[in-house]
């Protein structure tokens, strides 16, 4: 069962598969232009080429690595050190040999890494890329809801702010979400700031969900008729994010997170796919899946598409406005995701 409380501000697993074949593990052998043929045109490669040589060098010359979010395009992800969900990029910055991080994906999943490397010096590519679901609910109203609900315990959705974190009890991902919320071993929880995750986990777990009503502008735009009309033109496997509303989660052959989608494909290569999530997730995961012909529809997300290689250039030139958090509040929002990592 699942009570949705407040309102969203309107808008705006590790997944190593993903990650190995954007980067550490590609074939060096083979140029970048053979691996994106079939995703990205032969001329914007070439386009990109001296941005893509210029970033290989001032990461050398300033000792940096780049951590791209799963929703990155592939000439971004290309670049990357690293491919995942926000939380596994901030589980590898903790080994990664490195003194500057520069993060590409919003400000939330930066926050998340500074909160994990705290001695790192960690940018963001695209400064103002913001959060539907991270803007949608703020500190103030975490304590609002907590002393509305004594004694039930608070789990915030990674994708949230610093101060957010700072008030809650764990944090969870799409992928942990569940086995979050049945380790705490409550009958009620208190979810936020995403509905439709909540939701989903009052369905897998059992547990009774008090959820904000906060939502994500990418996935809460999918909607079951468009589902419905596209299985009556084909045959095709629908993979769902646990951002999208109920009904459309009802219609899909899979519900998971970014890191599970990828490894489901990986294991099933269905003919047909569709990814209700962003565009871009379709994008990478094509790369590797070359034999899956990926059918839309997909969102994009403009805070995901603020990055670009141009501005991951004058990041590493600039090395400016770094990523800092208050380290008081630090130390209070990194207690929540280290008893999720507990959990595992």
């Amino acid at each position: 069962m699942i009570f949705v409380i407040g309102a969203a501000t309107p808008a705006a697993d590790r997944c190593g598969i993903i990650g190995a074949l954007m980067n550490a593990h590609a074939d060096p052998h083979t140029s970048l232009a053979a691996r994106l043929a079939h995703v990205v045109p032969e001329a914007e490669i070439a386009l990109a080429e001296p941005l893509i040589a210029r970033i290989a060098a001032l990461k050398a010359e300033h000792d940096a690595l780049v951590l791209a979010h799963n929703y990155q395009t592939p000439l971004v992800s290309s670049v990357a050190d690293f491919t995942g969900d926000s939380l596994a990029m901030a589980q590898y910055a903790l080994e990664a040999p490195a003194r500057t991080l520069v993060v590409c994906g919003v400000r939330f999943m930066a926050e998340t890494v500074k909160l994990l490397c705290p001695d790192k010096c960690v940018l963001l590519s695209a400064a103002e890329a913001g959060c539907s679901l991270a803007d949608s609910i703020d500190a103030e109203a975490v304590r609002a809801v907590r002393a509305a609900c004594p004694g039930v315990p608070v789990v915030a959705y990674i994708n949230t702010t610093a101060a957010v974190k700072a008030e809650v009890d764990v944090c969870c991902t799409s992928a942990n979400a569940v086995r979050v919320v049945r380790a705490l071993g409550a009958p009620r929880v208190i979810m936020l700031p995403d509905q439709h995750l909540a939701g989903f986990v009052a369905e897998e777990s059992g547990v009774e969900v008090i959820a904000w009503g906060g939502q994500c502008e990418v996935h809460t735009r999918f909607n079951p008729a468009d589902i419905r009309a596209f299985r009556l033109e084909t045959q095709v496997t629908v993979l769902a994010h646990p951002e999208c509303p109920e009904g459309v989660r009802a219609e899909a052959d899979f519900v998971g997170s970014t890191g599970a989608m990828a490894h489901f494909l990986s294991e099933r290569r269905p003919p047909r796919a569709m990814l209700l999530t962003e565009c871009a997730m379709a994008d990478n995961v094509a790369v590797q899946c070359p034999d899956i012909q990926f059918v839309r529809p997909c969102n994009l997300c403009p805070h995901m598409k603020a990055t670009t290689l141009e501005r991951v250039v004058q990041a590493l030139e600039m090395l400016a406005a770094p990523i800092e958090i208050d380290p008081a509040l630090a130390a209070r929002a990194r207690r929540p995701i280290a008893r999720m990592l507990e959990i595992g």
